[in-house]
């Protein structure tokens, strides 16, 4: 008898817990459905807990979203694709509730499940489920049928298709902005499947309708179908249909339809071919550089890079340029910061004469900026700009701007520099790097702040592995080495860091030779943090020098610091001990 109830068992569960009030218990229900349609079988699965779930539809919005969710995988659980329209009405009441999210999801599972079904069910389930959506009485319904028509459309008979476009076109007209913003936002997808000769007449006509919206939300959105749409339409097509709304646009009163054109801009320069670029796009470009509101500056200024690529480099130089020159002393930081962020990928695209010319006086202005962010986005792209003028000119006019930001005031700008030293040491070579740079990297030791020390600790290391341990002798050690007698405790704390950095890329020579004595003559320091953090440097030395070493040298150091008065450095002793016992085992 058990064996006979057992299937029943699961979807007995299912219920109840899909009617407990705890929404954990429900959630934990839904999100196990696969398991669940897996016990029951694909007829039972059909026949009772679809239907089930297109009943349960009025839970809270979580509940639902799971579910819509683990639909759009269910083909498997209802037996593969020519069963798949089972799963259809439960998702249809989905796309209908008033959770944004959970629509978006349902819509999101109905384009998974409609992609993957045969053409006849397309026609006979899913078709029939779009017009009902488009033609629901509650706008919600409406805005779900936008984002379904991409898949209804291909399989379609030239009859439906003819209503489908009538109906989309419907849509784009509809009262409520809501399902406009839909229709705007799914019209390239459509688009993308619509054949070419009703591309020019239904779905440009939709365009129209939409790019002259009384609502600037339902503008903004027809300007990011500009370009999916211009990547469709032959380029004389575009020329004459999109060209003109985007120039439009790019003085359209709202500055948020601005600004949507100013991130799209570059993208349809593609699309328009390189003439009616010249003649119209880079008018409406240079505008939004200098736009009056200054977040479209803000995203304009951040295509400056691949807006530049596009053109020829004399284009560049004459358009572009001179409102470069302007942002880089715009009264908004955030201007300025995104034009920093991009401005050195204009370097290889104008040349090097030009770049000597004309950016360089910009990199050093924004270098000078009085806002960290606008200098940070210049040191982090020297590399750039170093390809393209050579190491002698970068040097010339950037490098005192660097030393001069190596002493800034903020610690974070401090904090930037030092990270960018090792980029830069690679870029400038050896040579070039101890002469003008080699004694910030020890000044840093000695800053006032935690978080630079630590830094500069970690440059050391990174700079001894990239120009080899025996420059790191010469030029590192000796100074590092000569700081441990400093009367201030926290510098002889990083004077520890250091070393205990530099051990492993030193190898254990030099280790045992140079370093090693230093920390041993720490052990007797009267501070007890130096003291426990010996201890812990002594420990991080044990596999690095020889195990003669460890019993002659460390292991004796420790033995003294474990009878220490100060309880923490008699635990850290203790526990290097244990490490130096522990390899000695091992070994």
């Amino acid at each position: 008898m058990a064996a006979v109830d057992e299937p029943l068992y699961p979807i007995a569960v299912l219920i109840d817990e899909l009617k407990n009030d705890d929404i954990q218990l429900r959630l934990n229900s839904i999100r196990r459905l696969s398991t669940i349609a897996r016990a029951l079988g694909e007829e039972r699965t059909q026949k009772e807990l679809i239907p089930f779930l297109a009943e349960n539809n009025d839970d809270d919005d979580e509940v639902l979203l799971a579910m819509a969710d683990e639909l759009g995988v269910f083909i498997p659980y209802v037996g593969g694709v020519e069963h798949a329209h089972v799963l259809l009405p439960p998702l249809e009441t989905l796309c209908t509730v008033e959770e944004t999210c959970v629509r978006d999801k349902a819509v999101e599972s109905l384009c998974r499940i409609g992609s993957q079904m045969r053409e006849s069910d397309l026609v006979d389930s899913f078709i029939p489920l779009v017009k009902r959506l488009a033609a629901g009485e509650w706008f919600t319904a409406r805005v779900s049928a936008c984002g379904l028509f991409h898949i209804a459309y291909p399989s379609a008979s030239d009859i439906l298709k003819t209503e489908l476009r009538s109906i989309y076109s419907q849509l784009c007209q509809d009262d409520m902005p809501m399902v406009r913003r839909a229709a705007a936002t799914n019209l390239g997808k459509f688009a993308a499947t619509v054949e070419a000769a009703h591309l020019k007449t239904d779905i440009m006509s939709m365009f129209e309708d939409l790019t002259q919206d009384d609502q600037d939300s339902v503008r903004l959105l027809a300007v990011e179908g500009c370009a999916a749409l211009g990547k469709l339409l032959e380029p004389q097509d575009c020329v004459a249909h999109i060209l003109p709304v985007i120039v439009n646009f790019s003085q359209d009163k709202s500055w948020r339809v601005r600004y949507m054109v100013a991130n799209q801009l570059y993208e349809l320069c593609e699309a328009v071919g390189p003439e009616p670029t010249k003649t119209d796009l880079v008018p409406a470009y240079v505008r939004l550089l200098r736009d009056n509101e200054a977040e479209v500056r803000i995203a304009a200024a951040g295509k400056v890079t691949k807006f530049s690529r596009i053109l020829n480099p004399e284009l560049a130089i004459q358009h572009i340029l001179p409102c470069v020159k302007e942002l880089s002393s715009d009264s908004s930081q955030h201007v300025r910061s995104a034009l920093a962020s991009v401005i050195m990928g204009m370097a290889p695209v104008l040349g090097k004469d030009a770049t000597i010319e004309q950016l360089l006086p910009i990199f050093l202005s924004l270098l000078k900026d009085e806002f960290p962010d606008v200098r940070l986005n210049i040191i982090s792209k020297l590399d750039q700009v170093n390809q393209v003028i050579g190491i002698d000119l970068l040097s010339q006019s950037l490098l005192p701007a660097i030393v001069e930001l190596a002493e800034d005031r903020h610690w974070r700008v401090r904090l930037a520099i030092i990270e960018y030293i090792p980029l830069l040491a690679s870029q400038l070579g050896v040579g070039f790097f101890d002469d003008k740079l080699g004694a910030l990297c020890m000044q840093w030791l000695q800053d006032k702040v935690y978080s630079i020390r630590d830094a500069a600790a970690n440059n050391l290391k990174r700079l001894a592995e990239e120009f080899g341990p025996e420059w790191a002798m010469q030029h590192i050690v000796p100074q590092v080495l000569d700081m441990i007698n400093n009367p201030h405790y926290l510098y002889r704390m990083t004077v520890l860091r250091a070393i205990s950095l530099l051990a492993p890329v030193m190898g254990s020579e030099i280790t045992c030779s140079k370093l090693l004595p230093v920390i041993v003559t720490a052990t007797k320091d009267r501070v007890p943090n130096i003291k426990f953090n010996v201890a812990k440097v002594l420990q991080s030395m044990i596999p690095i020098v020889d195990q003669s070493v460890v019993e002659k040298t460390i292991r004796p150091s420790l033995v003294e610091l474990a009878e220490d008065p100060d309880v923490d450095v008699r635990f850290f002793a203790n526990e290097a001990l244990q490490s130096i016992d522990h390899v000695m085992m091992s070994s």
